[in-house]
């Protein structure tokens, strides 16, 4: 057997053992509609091969199924279990899982059900609740694989648990299934030769993003009610909010990592973070606020001993429902590649309400923000892609592309480049200028902060800043052009969540200027890709950026400029 025939078996194989673990009875008869006929599948589809019962529980927000789990006036074996088919569905769908446990979730869910009959009140916080998580974390008896054929069946070889996963069982969840990622979770577009394209719910045609790309379909098509992603360059913000969720990334230490795989284990310039995704930012604050009680950092030494603020939270969600003036840093491009019209237009509605509350808005024009993916690739490839190709070789399979983005428009990645390419590892004299370099960087970008306080008008600085999470809705795939705009957050290592807005509208969401001048090749490129008729519906947002350390600011901050947005006309069908 040739080595191409071998890691294509593999993948196949794996493929076919994750369908042989849905339930027969859950199975899809029928090829679903083309895309074209219906792109959408959360609006009807999904819901179609479901009871009412079963729709009712899984599109009940997060805190109040919580609280009927609590009550016990629904059981976590039912929730359990109407998560577990809704799952199937999604898998089935769009391809979004990498790994099905509904059994160990059932028995977990059953000792939750024993536990608050015998006791009267329930495990913790997330008592009974679904959790999914992203392939990186890893679970006992579970594969992490990170998208590598060679990996599959490292079950075994898992001594433990992820610290993450061991805190949300202590917090009452139960964890059912492990989501999709690029091979080596290092790129925005979710392919592997495993599972394969893992597709957008809103529109299949397009991309779902990445790298915690299936967390944020299945979440779309609300197969579970709350998911953790990773995030190094964008990975939970993007896909949360191309699928029209919520995402956060929380700066280095304030969520546990310890334990969970990472390509790049040890690069401690702009690691990979865990945040939570969810259909509704009150999940993640709920999520956040829950975690942090256990008090992380007496099990993984990089946590900072910082419990949930509460006093911050609530003055500053009362703060921005309008009881006090804030100041907003707006950012509307990074003046290296423009936004399309729908990403405008998103960050318009966003500023017109915050303007509208009595908030203070100013443009934000801070240190370059095209310096800031300079520095964010050379700190993530210091290994020289090492590790990535080594897990690659396990199996012989190819490398997908993982391209890293065009930062000199005259030097372009060429389309034909796949694979995070070989080059020599940073030596330790370049690993210390690049860590000078993100240093010097950073605190150039606190200078500018803090001179916002002469033109706010509230005497402070800026409170948080909004900007893109994209330059363009979900693209269609293998389209991702630029993602300089995410990566911004990592290199600075603030607090960000992303938020959904609105829909792509075709009949407003068009270039009005015909002599368009682009910046540079690349943005000519992300000009001419759109296609609003194509993209009409596909869900829009933007993200709030806050400090080092501002998780509870920033989740309120978000949680009220999404609820204020849900009220407009302009936030289409997207039901938070």
């Amino acid at each position: 057997m040739g080595a191409t025939e071998s890691w294509k078996l593999a993948g196949e194989h794996k493929r076919n053992a994750l369908l042989a673990l849905i339930p027969s009875e859950w199975r899809l008869a029928q090829p679903l509609p083309s895309p074209e006929d219906v792109p959408d599948l959360r609006k009807g589809t999904i819901q179609s091969y479901l009871s009412c019962r079963e729709v009712m529980i899984t599109e009940m927000d997060c805190v109040s199924l919580l609280e009927q789990l609590a009550s016990g006036m629904l059981s976590s074996r039912e929730v359990t279990m109407a998560f577990c088919h809704r799952a199937a569905l999604a898998h089935q769908m769009i391809s979004c899982l990498h790994e099905i446990f509904f059994q160990a979730a059932l028995r977990d869910a059953d000792a939750c059900d024993l536990y608050i009959k015998k006791h009267g009140k329930p495990i913790g916080a997330l008592h009974g609740l679904p959790v999914s998580l992203k392939d990186v974390v890893n679970i006992k008896d579970v594969d992490t694989t990170m998208g590598f054929v060679g990996l599959v069946g490292n079950a075994t070889s898992i001594s433990r648990e992820s610290q993450i996963a061991t805190l949300l069982r202590r917090l009452g969840a139960v964890l059912f299934v492990k989501t999709s990622v690029p091979t080596g979770s290092f790129t925005i577009d979710t392919f592997n030769n495993i599972i394969e394209h893992t597709a957008n719910p809103c529109n299949r045609r397009f991309n779902v993003g990445g790298s915690s790309g299936g967390e944020g379909g299945l979440l779309a098509l609300k197969g579970s009610p709350l998911g953790m992603g990773t995030d190094i360059g964008g990975s939970v913000r993007v896909p949360a909010v191309w699928n029209g969720c919520y995402g956060i990334r929380p700066s280095t230490g304030r969520v546990p990592y310890e334990g969970t795989s990472s390509l790049v284990d040890g690069q401690t310039a702009i690691p990979f973070v865990l945040g939570f995704m969810a259909p509704l930012p009150e999940a993640i604050t709920h999520a956040m606020r829950s975690l942090l009680s256990l008090s992380p950092w007496m099990n993984d030494p990089l946590v900072h001993e910082i419990p949930w603020r509460e006093e911050i939270y609530t003055q500053f969600k009362e703060s921005a429902s309008g009881v006090f003036q804030l100041s907003f840093g707006i950012m509307r491009t990074d003046h290296y590649v423009n936004v399309q019209p729908p990403v405008q237009r998103a960050m318009d509605i966003v500023v017109n309400k915050l303007k509208s509350l009595g908030h203070s808005v100013i443009d934000w024009n801070p240190p370059s923000h095209r310096e800031t993916f300079s520095l964010w690739k050379r700190a993530v490839t210091i290994d020289g892609g090492k590790a990535f190709h080594e897990a690659i070789k396990l199996s012989g399979e190819p490398p997908h592309r993982v391209d890293l983005g065009l930062v000199d428009a005259a030097k372009p990645v060429p389309a034909t480049v796949f694979g995070l390419l070989p080059q020599p590892e940073a030596s330790a004299t370049e690993i210390n200028g690049i860590n000078i370099a993100i240093r010097d960087y950073r605190r150039s970008y606190l200078e500018y902060w803090n001179s916002t306080a002469e033109i706010t008008g509230t005497g402070r600085p800026v409170d948080v800043f909004l900007m893109p999470v994209a330059p363009t809705p979900a693209p269609v795939r293998g389209k991702v052009r630029y993602f300089g705009y995410s990566t911004l957050a990592n290199v600075l290592d603030f607090t960000a969540c992303g938020i959904p807005v609105t829909e792509v509208q075709k009949d407003i969401d068009r270039y009005d200027d015909e002599d368009y001048v682009p910046l540079n090749e690349l943005d000519k490129l992300v000009h001419d890709d759109y296609d609003p008729v194509l993209s009409d519906g596909t869900p829009v947002g933007i993200q709030v950026v806050g400090r080092r350390l501002q998780e509870e600011k920033v989740l309120a901050i978000a949680e009220v400029i999404g609820n204020t947005v849900n009220d407009l006309s302009e936030r289409g069908n997207i039901k938070l």
